[in-house]
């Protein structure tokens, strides 16, 4: 029972630990992978998991090693901010895999990808004809970047000269039925305004699941009751 005790205690040590230190980290490491955050977050997962489970060491030692090497990670990424030169052996360079629609072999055996790889992110960017790629470059979170060829990029509306409206970004005013009064707040926006608005469509704030002004300035509202007899389920 002992045991238990230990274990779900330093677990949960970990995972407090864990969420502080991505915290610091920063959402970038989360969103993209470079060498660095790609050896920071093995080699932490690693020491968690023996902070969590291995109850033969000691948890306090455990932890002090978890924290210096955060310490480590964070320093590095910080001199990787300061110095271009720390940044491009950190996390690398970008890699030019295909340049004025030609495919550069040498470049592709360096990164060992195959034209199965490239196909498949060239498909995953709506991309079935390889002919339709001006350029092609391997980012530093290993994702492929495409520039098509002019004849293939879409037309918009600045190219037909259509008048565009201004937009502002989408501001969600009730989720999960509760109000965002944050959100209305920085918007100058009351919740006098919002029920207001709600009542003008039939609508009581109860009723209302998720309400959003969208990018055009309309209010867009999604209610508990769907109204729909039999909907889709697919499993």
């Amino acid at each position: 029972m002992t045991h238990i005790a230990d274990t779900l205690m330093r677990s949960i040590a970990a995972f407090i630990v864990m969420m502080i230190i991505t915290r610091i980290l920063g959402k970038s490491t989360i969103s993209r992978m470079t060498y660095h955050d790609f050896v920071a977050t093995i080699t932490l997962g690693a020491m968690t998991a023996n902070l969590s489970l291995n109850t033969s060491m000691n948890g306090w030692q455990v932890l002090i090693g978890i924290v210096t090497f955060s310490g480590i990670a964070y320093l590095v990424m910080a001199l990787a901010l300061k110095s271009r030169t720390i940044r491009k052996w950190v996390s690398g360079q970008p890699t030019v895999i295909m340049e004025d629609g030609k495919i550069l072999e040498s470049n592709m055996r360096k990164l060992k990808m195959t034209m199965d790889t490239l196909n498949q992110e060239l498909r995953e960017k709506n991309i079935f004809n390889i002919e339709e790629v001006q350029y092609a470059v391997l980012e530093l979170n290993g994702k492929i970047t495409v520039l098509r060829k002019p004849e293939y990029l879409p037309v918009t509306r600045k190219d037909m000269n259509l008048q565009t409206s201004k937009q502002s970004f989408p501001v969600e005013l009730i989720m999960d039925g509760q109000i965002i009064s944050d959100n209305l707040h920085q918007n100058h926006l009351s919740e006098e305004w919002l029920v207001s608005q709600a009542k003008s469509r039939g609508l009581a704030i109860g009723d209302i699941c998720y309400a959003v002004r969208s990018t055009n300035g309309q209010l867009h509202f999604d209610r508990y009751d769907d109204r729909i007899r039999q909907p889709v389920d697919k499993e």
